[in-house]
């Protein structure tokens, strides 16, 4: 039981911290300037109200759920982050295979936990990062086009994954824990994308896809395809 309690924890993703810093003191600052320098406390009331509401938001975005997968592993694809799944098809793969895969992309909104998960078991083969532009994240030319880091993983079984992290239009930095050469593992956290961004993986066409377009995904806990 007292497991249970303590994987149900909310932690702060360490991405979030300097940022909720320097939010709140920026707040508080405000509501100051606005309780001490007027006589008429209606500003500060409304900037007070808009402070609590605004700041929750941001706890919100950078909270990091503690999670385990709890289940098998082998050629098991879990979902790398939270959000709604917004590309289920085969596509033409130009920067790394050069061959047709089949691609399932997540989309995370504002509201949604920003924490990426390592979507396989593996080793890191490779890892990119391509300046671009910064496209509305749901678009499909923002795989190609947006700001992005590309992580290559060869499950124990020999079969390589892609997991691309993708930059939107209000996500301005790309967080990516991977290092070529490092082991990987589902329940691992392969990086961080700030307000608003998409995960792509590539994965061979033979491959069994479980989940469908519009449907909501857990990260690392959905389970998004099985590998062949």
């Amino acid at each position: 039981m007292g497991r249970l309690k303590k994987l149900k924890k909310i932690h702060i993703h360490r991405e979030g911290t300097h940022t909720l810093a320097i939010g709140l003191l920026i707040l508080l600052v405000i509501d100051a300037i606005l309780y001490f320098g007027f006589d008429n406390k209606i500003p500060f009331y409304v900037a007070a109200i808009l402070s609590i509401f605004t700041y929750g938001i941001m706890v919100n975005f950078f909270r990091c759920p503690i999670r385990l997968f709890g289940a098998d592993t082998e050629k098991i694809v879990v979902a790398p982050a939270d959000g709604k799944v917004v590309v289920v098809e085969e596509v033409e793969e130009n920067e790394y295979f050069h061959d047709r895969r089949l691609m399932v992309s997540i989309f995370m909104s504002l509201v949604n936990v920003h924490a990426n998960w390592y979507p396989v078991d593996g080793t890191i083969r490779s890892v990119t990062h391509q300046n671009g532009k910064f496209l509305k994240a749901w678009l499909p030319k923002a795989s190609t086009d947006n700001e992005r880091s590309t992580i290559i993983i060869e499950t124990p079984e020999g079969i390589e994954v892609m997991a691309r992290q993708i930059a939107g239009a209000m996500a301005r930095r790309i967080v990516t824990y991977a290092e070529p050469g490092e082991d990987c593992y589902i329940d691992e956290h392969m990086g961080f994308i700030k307000f608003g961004s998409r995960v792509d993986v590539f994965l061979p066409p033979e491959t069994e896809v479980l989940v469908k377009l519009g449907q909501k995904t857990v990260g690392n806990q959905t389970i998004i395809a099985k590998l062949p």
